[in-house]
């Protein structure tokens, strides 16, 4: 069975898209610890992110920095944090998260955002996505 994930990628389930190339897919969460929290995805199934093939495992990383740009220049914040969990969900993927001090990287604190709040975060980080 798919993951999630490949059904986002699939079109099978929507998503707050902020990036996209043939292989990658930043989208983002629908439960963030903070505004702009993104997750980046390679576009092929592989569970553990220490399974992927060199060449994909240095793409994801590189095109998450591109993405971190972008978060950066759309929500206040000192620095994205990154941090890959792995359990979760079945599908590598990295989480960047603005961050304005240690504090604010607490997984078990969610808040909620309304439709009109994840459209209007995902169109600014992909309007200052290279």
């Amino acid at each position: 069975m798919p993951s999630i994930f490949t059904r986002i990628v699939n079109g099978e389930i929507p998503c707050y898209k902020v990036a996209e190339t043939d292989d990658f897919l930043a989208f983002l969460d629908i439960a963030p610890i903070m505004k702009g929290h993104t997750l980046v995805i390679p576009k092929k199934e592989v569970d553990y992110i220490f399974d992927l093939d060199d060449d994909l495992y240095l793409g994801l990383h590189a095109f998450s920095k591109r993405v971190a740009a972008a978060i950066e220049k759309s929500v206040h914040c000192e620095r994205i944090g990154q941090t890959v969990l792995g359990l979760e969900v079945p599908h590598a993927h990295i989480h960047l998260v603005p961050l304005l001090n240690m504090q604010f990287i607490d997984f078990s604190k969610r808040f909620s955002m309304s439709e009109k709040e994840f459209t209007a975060i995902a169109d600014k980080i992909a309007s200052n996505f290279n």
